[in-house]
């Protein structure tokens, strides 16, 4: 990209007073340059209320170059936002930019405009769109001070796949919703991406490796909810996604989760584990659908009664029996299954999220 603007949403979980956005060159091999960038209350198809509309500065700057490597966090900029508001980003990227810092599967719209700085238009002229976040990483809220954070640590299945773009069908998003009509001073962050693995990298940085960017590095984090492990399972092998890739042991995962356990302990965090919802068939009838094998089921079913019954965790969400289809074990329910076997639809993620015991992520006494 060269010369051209992005405007992108994203709903936060919490409201407050002003916002400070993150943009992330975490991924650049170059200096990354914001010529100017802005923020608001989103409208329809990527317009903006204009009486929202406010310019991002960095240090009081209208422009900012984020080293290779970095984050970058915006000055406090006034914005009155309610809870579950959407929330307009736009940047303007003056330079040739390389497409580095990207979350593919963003399930969300992005939209390009041509040629020219778009930042402060309220309404925008796409020519073209995609569904995924680029450089966009956090939007912070000055929420009340007793507020507290739940990471969602994830992959696909977390991070929406299957869902219905710009609707937050997410699991996660559902569960945003519940916190606040609960009346709960609670921020959830996704800090899920599709394919991720906890013990090895493949479409991004594996769990263990990214748990202090991912995690740590968010405020007044209280619980993280552990949802992962089944791309471990299924990648490798023949007609699979990794077929060079060694096949864990249900042990190897187990490794990896009490690594995350300690680790999230240590700062004083809690961490829930959620089971493994079921995959029987996934990919059937296409190149990957060594995806799934019966031998593979195995070490679901061992790493799922670990989760359930190892004692490591401090809450379990069981997600495998929510999903799981009554007339056939092992098999993702017919109505909640988005047609690969795998990943839920809409009604598969709100039912996920409706069968979440809130007391469970943030701990009964809260």
């Amino acid at each position: 990209m060269e010369n051209q603007t992005v405007r992108q949403v994203a709903r936060i979980s919490v409201g407050g007073k002003s916002v400070r956005v993150v943009l992330s060159n975490a991924f650049g091999e170059k200096p990354l340059t914001i010529g100017a960038g802005s923020v608001g209350i989103a409208g329809k198809d990527g317009n903006v209320d204009q009486a929202t509309l406010k310019p991002l500065t960095w240090g009081g700057k209208s422009s900012v170059v984020v080293p290779p490597g970095a984050p970058i966090l915006s000055d406090p900029i006034a914005l009155s936002a309610e809870a579950l508001s959407e929330i307009s980003v736009s940047i303007f990227l003056p330079k040739k930019t390389a497409l580095a810092s990207v979350h593919w599967d963003g399930v969300q719209t992005a939209y390009i405009s041509g040629p020219g700085n778009f930042t402060n238009e309220a309404a925008f002229k796409a020519d073209s769109t995609l569904k995924s976040r680029l450089f966009l990483s956090d939007i912070w809220v000055d929420a009340v001070p007793e507020s507290e954070a739940i990471v969602f640590f994830g992959d696909s299945i977390t991070d929406g796949n299957c869902s219905t773009p710009d609707a937050n069908n997410r699991w996660p998003d559902h569960i945003a919703k519940r916190l606040q009509e609960a009346n709960r001073k609670v921020a959830v962050v996704n800090e899920a991406f599709s394919g991720n693995r906890v013990l090895t990298d493949g479409m991004g940085v594996n769990a263990l490796g990214r748990f202090d960017s991912d995690i740590l590095s968010h405020p007044k984090v209280s619980t993280v909810v552990l949802m992962m492990g089944i791309n471990d399972i299924g990648w490798p092998g023949e007609n699979a996604i990794t077929p060079d890739d060694k096949e864990p042991t249900a042990q190897d995962i187990i490794t990896g989760y009490k690594q995350l356990i300690d680790r999230a302990h240590a700062h004083g965090i809690r961490i829930v584990g959620a089971t493994l919802t079921p995959f029987a068939e996934t990919f059937k009838g296409l190149p990957t659908e060594g995806y799934y094998t019966p031998e593979k089921e195995k070490i679901r079913v061992a790493v799922n009664e670990w989760i359930r019954t190892g004692g490591g965790f401090d809450g379990v969400v069981d997600f495998d029996k929510v999903m799981e289809n009554p007339a056939k074990p092992g098999y993702l329910r017919d109505d909640y299954d988005c047609g690969d076997n795998l990943h839920p639809n809409d009604a598969g993620y709100k039912a996920m999220a409706d069968a979440v015991d809130l007391d469970v992520l943030l701990g009964s006494a809260k």
